[in-house]
């Protein structure tokens, strides 16, 4: 177990990853600017931060047709997330690194024998190479991206997914409000809120004021600033 500051305690923590551990969002916001725009299909940045980047790239490419009235078939949706998981690749080969404080946290709960968990809607290559680099992917007991749910948050399935992984994994029977999520978005929030979770929100994303669903609402993942211990 991990105690929280806001007398929040966690038998089992799962972190969300883009905007929680790691500023990704500029990188797959580029990412995809540079496959859509040369269709006339791009967006801003503003864009990206209200509407796109609580989803999935799969919901993401499908949001960004719809806007435009355009059609898009399974084989070129399907198309486009593998260039854009390439296109990523090759972005982050210039070095990323983590929010100040959280790969501490990440290893001081993994110290701690308290399960942990990854629920996002990157793709699993988006996130192993990243986790490896950062030294801490042996944290984790339990990792569930994009390609092992049908829809992307708000959807609660991914954070259910995760919470029964969690229990499987570690042969435990862990009620859903022993779980803490962490997470930097409302659409995650929801997600995790629709699972039955508590939810830490850090503003690394979002403002205070768009977070206020959130159990407990951080500026820092910054181990002494948010544990109780």
């Amino acid at each position: 177990m991990v105690e929280f500051f806001g007398e929040l305690k966690a038998e089992a923590v799962i972190f969300d990853f883009d905007g929680v551990i790691v500023d990704t969002e500029p990188l797959h916001y580029a990412a995809f600017q540079r496959l859509l725009e040369p269709l006339g299909l791009g967006f801003s940045w503003e864009a990206y931060v209200e509407t796109y980047m609580g989803f999935d790239d799969r919901d993401a490419f499908i949001e960004a047709y719809q806007v435009h009235g355009a059609r898009l078939s399974a084989t070129e949706l399907q198309e486009l997330i593998d260039k854009k998981a390439q296109l990523f690749q090759e972005i982050i080969r210039d070095g990323i690194s983590a929010y100040a404080g959280v790969v501490d946290l990440i290893r001081i709960i993994h110290s701690s024998q308290t399960p942990l968990a990854i629920c996002s809607g990157a793709l699993r290559s988006d996130i192993a190479p990243i986790l490896e680099t950062l030294d801490i992917a042996d944290c984790f007991d339990v990792i569930v991206t994009a390609e092992d749910v049908a829809k992307s948050k708000p959807d609660p399935e991914c954070y259910r997914v995760a919470h029964a992984r969690l229990n499987e994994c570690r042969l435990l029977n862990l009620p859903p409000g022993q779980v803490l999520a962490i997470e930097d978005t409302p659409a995650g929030i929801a997600a995790a809120k629709g699972a039955g979770l508590r939810v830490i929100a850090v503003t690394n994303s979002y403002p205070a004021t768009l977070l206020t669903q959130a159990d407990l609402i951080v500026e820092t993942l910054e181990p002494a600033k948010i544990l109780s211990v």
